[in-house]
C-alpha cells in the first residue's frame, strides 16, 4: 500500500463497517506499478476511526500471461451460500496499448482472504465486447436475480501522441452470480467527447432505482481538471433502462484540497438508516478516499 485507495466497496458486518478497495505498489523504474486489493475496517458508530487494516493483499495476482497478472482491483463483495464473493477487474499489459481487463471471481469463507476460483477471467472479451472490461458493481435482488453493471471497451485512439481508451457501462443478468447473459449495449448515454463511464453504484430511493456512477472526457483528462472524472447520476424502475440527470448528483468538485479536481468511484450504502457515499478525488485515488452522507 504505497499509494491510492480507489473504488471502495462496503460490507456491513457485525462490528465493523469492512471497505475494500484497490491500492498501489512503488511505481517502479520504468513508471509501471501493480495493484492489489485490501481493505479497512472501520467503527459502525464513528466512519472515521480505522479499527483493523489488511496486512497483506485479499487475492494473489495471476501468474505469467494470466490476465491479472499484473494487477487486482476489488469490485463488489458479495455473502451468498456461505460464503465471500469477490469480483475485480485484472490487470495485464500489452503493447500497442498500455493495459488490458477482464473481471475475475475469487471466494473466501472469512472476507479476510479469497482464492481466484480459476486462472481466467469470469468475463473477457466477447465477439461485440473486444476489450477492457472491468469495475464490476453486482447487485443481488433475489436469490435467483443477480444483476451486474460493470464497463466495457468502445475504442482505442491515438491523443497527443499516445493511446487513450473509451468504455461505457453495460448491463449483465445472471441466475446464480456465475453465468452471465450479457448484450453489450451500452446503458447511459455519453455527454461529453469519447467519454468514459466506470464505478456504478446502485441503491434505492422513492420506489426507483438511483444509480451514481463516474464519468470524464476520453482525451484531456490528465492535462485539464475540467474534463476529469464526475459524478453522474440515473434512475430506472427496472435495472435495465436508465434516465440520465447529472443535474442530481448532489457532489461536486471542491474548492481546493485532495478532491479539488475530480470527484470519482463512487460507492453509496446505508448505514443506521443513514445513506453514505463512499469516493475517491484527485488522481484516480491517489490520497484515499473520502465520505459524504446524503443531505436531509
Amino acid at each position: 500500500m504505497k499509494t491510492h485507495a480507489q473504488v471502495p466497496y462496503t460490507v456491513e458486518l457485525e462490528n465493523v463497517l469492512r471497505t475494500y478497495f484497490a491500492t498501489r505498489e512503488q511505481i517502479d523504474d520504468r513508471r509501471m506499478f501493480r495493484s492489489y486489493s485490501g481493505f479497512v475496517d472501520l467503527d459502525k458508530n464513528d466512519l472515521s476511526k480505522v479499527i483493523n487494516i489488511s496486512q497483506s493483499p485479499i487475492v494473489p495476482l495471476g501468474g505469467k500471461g494470466e490476465f491479472d497478472e499484473f494487477g487486482s482491483m476489488a469490485g463488489s463483495v458479495i455473502f451468498h451460500a456461505g460464503e465471500y464473493r469477490l469480483y475485480y477487474c485484472g490487470w495485464t499489459r500489452c503493447h500497442s496499448v498500455p493495459y488490458n481487463w477482464a473481471i475475475g471471481l475469487a471466494t473466501s469463507q472469512d472476507g479476510l482472504t479469497f482464492q481466484r476460483c480459476g486462472p481466467g477471467p469470469l468475463l473477457g472479451p466477447a465477439l461485440d465486447e473486444p476489450f477492457l472490461q472491468a469495475s464490476p458493481l453486482v447487485y443481488k435482488v433475489a436469490e435467483d436475480d443477480w444483476h451486474m453493471f460493470y464497463l466495457s471497451g468502445v475504442k482505442w485512439f491515438e491523443h497527443a501522441g499516445k493511446p487513450e481508451s473509451q468504455y461505457l457501462l453495460m448491463h449483465a443478468r445472471s441466475q446464480d452470480g456465475l453465468q452471465w447473459l450479457r448484450d453489450g449495449r451500452a446503458i447511459i448515454p455519453p455527454v461529453v467527447p469519447d467519454e468514459c463511464q466506470t464505478s456504478a453504484s446502485i441503491f434505492q430511493m422513492n420506489g426507483r432505482y438511483v444509480m451514481l456512477f463516474s464519468y470524464r472526457h476520453g482525451a484531456g483528462f490528465r492535462e485539464k481538471p475540467e474534463k476529469g472524472y464526475r459524478i453522474g447520476y440515473a434512475t430506472s424502475t427496472d435495472l435495465v433502462t436508465w434516465h440520465r440527470d447529472d443535474s442530481n448528483a448532489g457532489l461536486e468538485v471542491s474548492q481546493s484540497g485532495w478532491d479539488s479536481e475530480m470527484v470519482a468511484y463512487p460507492h453509496v450504502f446505508d448505514l443506521n438508516g443513514q445513506i453514505h457515499m463512499f469516493y475517491c478525488g484527485n488522481y484516480f485515488g491517489k490520497e484515499g478516499f473520502g465520505w459524504a452522507t446524503l443531505a436531509s
